[in-house]
């Protein structure tokens, strides 16, 4: 499947190059049509003028009519006239043998009204074609023409194609990468489902043990109570993996109390050698939540700060109220995250451990953002110093 994909992938790219190159050939095979076209009507035009004009001079000389030679000279004043009249696509300027500017055809207004303007408008048709001689009267003259509309506008249609194919091939990429994306998520979804599934059996089991156990009162209640909490906690992370990928239910939920409740979990079952530390508000502050995610959430970070400190140091959860907004902020004093790195985090598939799976920092940020509207990122971190995530949510 992942060879045909990719040989599928390879395929419409050659395609593309292949369009590209075609188009990009047939507009220059007519481009350069259009630019020979051009030029034989500017030769077929200055001709004919040439001729006219030298038939008029012979006249001229023949019958010693000055009539006729006025006549020459009238032509040849004319000929931008005559080059107007059947050309009104190609601005052309007309130079005689010292350079001087005699005469200009299909020039805007503005740039022929000022010699300057018309000067660097000449510099500028120089490079376009090559010019035109034109001798008569014993004089030699210089046309330069540039480039039609037409032709100029042809100039950017190879651009154009490029940028409509890119365009395209992106647009392909972006669906694959968006079908392959949710793909992804429906597997992860069907393994967290099938994990909360597979827990379920067991965990019942253990709930009939320990009610056994609790009839014969042959065992401390106090160990009776540790295995009761371990097994609520069991059936709270089956409710978080049969949640993925289901629609979620917030509630009106005080973040401070669902806070200290992850706290106090966590605490109880982490090391001695961490230092916790918990800063709440006094009163309570309510948003939308939902808890057991909330909390999953809460100890994918604590977890992850435990292992940049390499299980020893000092780890704070503080919630701080920020206008309609209430940060949940977790500080670890561990090795940090370098900076090029604080978006890659949570990316799936990110880890630092030789173990792990990448999970956790996704699974949070899909949960805050995905499921609660919320933010969360890395807001500090320096290497050798620690780090703080922070998580933004509403208030209510």
């Amino acid at each position: 499947m992942l060879k045909n994909t990719t040989l599928f992938r390879l395929l419409i790219g050659f395609i593309s190059i292949v369009i590209l190159g075609i188009a990009i050939w047939s507009i220059t095979v007519f481009y350069n049509r259009i630019k020979a076209d051009e030029r034989d009507r500017m030769l077929i035009l200055t001709e004919t003028t040439k001729a006219i004009i030298a038939d008029d001079l012979t006249t001229s000389e023949n019958s010693s009519n000055s009539s006729a030679n006025s006549k020459a000279l009238t032509n040849y004043r004319d000929l931008t006239i005559f080059i107007q009249n059947r050309n009104n696509n190609n601005p052309a300027i007309i130079v005689d043998e010292n350079g001087s500017i005699s005469s200009s055809v299909n020039i805007p207004d503005k740039i022929a009204k000022d010699s300057i303007l018309l000067y660097d408008y000449l510099e500028d048709i120089k490079d376009d074609n090559e010019p035109i001689q034109i001798d008569l009267l014993g004089s030699s003259q210089t046309l330069y023409y540039g480039n039609s509309q037409l032709l100029t506008n042809i100039k950017y249609y190879p651009l154009i194609l490029f940028v409509t194919i890119l365009l395209f091939i992106s647009l392909l990429i972006f669906f694959y990468a968006t079908s392959k994306e949710s793909e992804k998520n429906k597997l992860w979804a069907g393994m967290a489902k099938e994990t909360a599934h597979q827990i379920g059996t067991p965990l019942s089991s253990l709930v009939g043990w320990l009610e056994i156990l609790r009839a014969e009162g042959k065992v401390d209640p106090d160990y009776i109570s540790e295995i009761e909490k371990d097994i609520d906690r069991l059936q709270t992370i089956t409710e978080r993996f049969s949640k993925v990928g289901s629609q979620i239910k917030l509630e009106k939920t005080d973040i401070v109390e669902a806070t200290q409740n992850t706290y106090d979990y966590l605490k109880n079952r982490s090391s001695n050698l961490i230092e916790f530390t918990l800063d709440l508000p006094q009163e309570p502050t309510y948003v939308m939540l939902n808890t057991p995610l909330y909390s999953w959430t809460i100890e994918n970070l604590v977890k992850n700060a435990i292992d940049a400190m390499k299980g020893k140091g000092q780890l704070k959860i503080e919630l701080v109220r920020s206008g309609n907004w209430i940060r949940v902020l977790v500080k670890d004093n561990g090795k940090g995250i370098p900076l090029s790195n604080f978006k890659t985090v949570f990316t799936p598939g990110y880890s630092t451990k030789k173990r792990g799976w990448g999970l956790g920092l996704s699974l949070a940020k899909r949960i805050i953002e995905g499921y609660h509207n919320g933010k969360i990122k890395v807001l500090f971190s320096e290497m050798g110093v620690g780090t703080t995530f922070e998580i933004k949510l509403k208030r209510i």
